[in-house]
Parts: structure tokens; C-alpha cells; sequence
């Protein structure tokens, strides 16, 4: 079985990403052929400061492997680091129908926020299918919002393999029922683009700056209250232990929940929560040269796999004469 995924680094990365995306890749080592990669093409539809964004890609490498991952068990590479998938995006634009594009929510709810509209924004799915398919990925862990954007890489992958012949495995989503959606500080999907995160690896004052700036309605202390309807318990029962969330959603069924005491409960939680994942994290940054290394290494790897692939497109849309 070959797993794949992607994190985008727009932005440092959040207790969404880790637990959509990067905790189930994670977890998926040794289960099949694990295939990881940080997506700084995607990145520049929101990111267009050169030093930022290139920070922030080996930042997010860092990220991704103080948490668990192990380029040992894993291909593990940057994005840019394989220009296959621009040369197999356009071979996938070439077949994809404008409307499939249109009816995509992501990219109506991030213009809706004010992102700025682009091409870049609009074909996102494309490229996301061509990172998918150029690896023929059978299973890609997500979280519920990508979900429409699997669809599409299949319809497309159909659509390809309709036109000039079976060419693509279509890929199957994993996501977590459970943690569907990371809520944010807002209430909405925790999203960096949203400016509603929590980060993984913030300063404890900005930890608490933002656990704290979590909203939720104005009842006392003695109110009862509905958990299921409150932001703050549904980003506390992630990360508590299932015998104090039985307790917390007690005291909101029954009187005696104050919400104050909760986040800084809650802080106290995420602190620990990433302990050691964050003494790891100081000492990668520290070391970029073996950082590149590793993600080196990885798009070597990478790139084997994928000039199969996009020698088999070539072969069946005519550009092999």
C-alpha cells in the first residue's frame, strides 16, 4: 500500500496540520510505503516573500520530523525539489473540466476571506492531483476538509485514464472521523490562511496568548452549558486525557465550568502535549545543513518513483515520439 500526504508551509504549522495531516502519516510508518512532502509550490498562492517561505519550508521539515517522522521509513522531500509534477500538471490540466474547478469550496471560502484571487488559487486541485498521481498513491491521509479535493484528483485520474488509457490508480482519503475538522480559535476550521491556529511549537506566552483569545459566549461560572456547542471543549477533549474530559463535560452539563480555567488548563495540556517534540524541533533547527541532507536524500528517492510515472504519461498523451 503507498500512503502519501503533504504540508503546506504558509505559515508555521498547527495543531490542525498535526492532527489532519502529519500524527496519521506518522502513525502510517510501516504500514506501506510512506511518502511525505512539504508543498511550497501550493505555499505561493498565499506566500510571496522570498525569505519567508523558504524559512518556513525547512522549518516545516524540522516540524515534521521532531514529531515522529523518519526519513528511514518514509520518502521525504520538498515539492520543488521535483519538477516532475509542474510537467504532469499540465498534462492533467489539459483534460480537467472548468466546471469540476468551479464547484470546489476551498478555493470560493478562502477568496471569500479576503485571500487574493489567482490562477494559482483556483488550479490548486490540479497540482494537489499531479503531487497524488505522480506517485500513484493509493491511500492520502487528510483532514475533512480536502476531502472534495481527493474527489477531483480522481474524477481527474478518471477523466486521464478515460481519454488516453489506464494510467492512474485512484486514491483513496483517510481521514479521521473523530477529528474531521480542528476547530479554531474561532470557532471555524483552523486554518493559517484564518489566522485562527494554535500552533505546535509557540513560546509558552504565545501559547497562551492564543488559548486564551479562544471564543466562547458570556455564561457564568455556575451555568449550564453545552459542551458539543462550545469551541473550547471541542479543542479540550483532543488533548486531555478521556477521564478529565469526562469531568470538564460534567461541570458543563451540570454548573461549574468557568472557561478561564478550562484554557488555562488547557495550555498546560498542549505545553506537555509537544514536550518532546519540541526540545527535538531546537535541535534540527539548529542544524539546517543535515536538514538539507535529509531532504536531499529524500527527493533523490522521490524522483526515481516519479520519472515512471511521468514516463508513462509522456508515452500515452504523444509527447514521447
Amino acid at each position: 500500500m503507498r500512503i502519501l500526504s503533504g504540508i503546506q508551509p504558509s505559515g508555521k504549522l498547527h495543531v490542525g496540520n498535526y492532527f489532519g495531516m502529519m500524527k496519521p502519516m506518522i502513525e502510517n510508518m510501516g504500514r506501506g510505503e510512506l511518502f511525505a512532502f512539504v508543498v511550497n509550490f501550493h505555499a505561493l498562492t498565499s506566500v510571496q516573500d522570498r525569505d519567508r517561505l523558504a524559512q518556513d519550508t525547512l522549518e516545516a521539515a524540522a516540524d515534521f520530523l521532531a514529531l515522529g517522522l523518519d526519513p528511514e521509513q518514509s520518502v521525504f522531500w520538498v515539492q520543488s525539489d521535483v519538477p516532475e509534477v509542474t510537467e504532469l500538471m499540465w498534462y492533467l490540466s489539459s483534460v480537467t473540466p472548468m466546471g469540476l474547478l468551479e464547484r470546489c469550496h476551498s478555493y470560493k471560502d478562502k477568496v471569500a476571506k479576503g485571500i487574493l484571487s489567482s490562477h494559482g488559487l483556483f488550479s490548486y486541485p490540479v497540482l494537489m492531483a499531479a503531487d497524488i498521481l505522480l506517485f500513484q498513491a493509493e491511500v492520502v491521509p487528510v483532514g475533512k476538509d480536502q476531502k472534495q479535493h481527493l474527489e477531483v484528483a480522481r474524477d481527474i485520474a478518471i477523466k486521464f485514464n478515460n481519454t488516453f488509457g489506464e494510467t492512474f490508480v485512484l486514491p483513496e482519503p483517510q481521514i479521521s472521523e473523530n477529528l474531521a475538522t480542528v476547530p479554531g480559535t474561532d470557532g471555524a476550521k483552523m486554518s493559517k490562511s484564518y489566522g485562527n491556529t494554535i500552533g505546535i511549537f509557540q513560546t509558552a506566552k504565545q501559547l497562551k496568548k492564543n488559548v486564551m483569545s479562544i471564543v466562547t459566549d458570556a455564561a457564568a461560572i455556575e451555568d449550564v452549558k453545552d459542551p458539543d456547542a462550545c469551541n473550547l471543549y471541542n479543542i479540550f477533549k483532543i488533548f486531555a486525557p478521556a477521564e478529565r474530559t469526562a469531568e470538564v463535560r460534567d461541570l458543563y452539563l451540570n454548573g461549574g465550568a468557568g472557561y478561564g480555567y478550562v484554557k488555562l488548563e488547557l495550555v498546560d495540556i498542549l505545553w506537555e502535549y509537544f514536550r518532546e517534540a519540541r526540545a527535538k524541533r531546537d535541535e534540527l533547527v539548529g542544524d539546517q545543513g543535515y536538514l538539507r541532507e535529509v531532504l536531499a536524500a529524500g527527493a533523490v528517492k522521490a524522483r526515481s518513483h516519479a520519472a515512471k510515472t511521468i514516463d508513462l504519461v509522456r508515452d500515452k498523451v504523444g509527447i514521447k515520439y
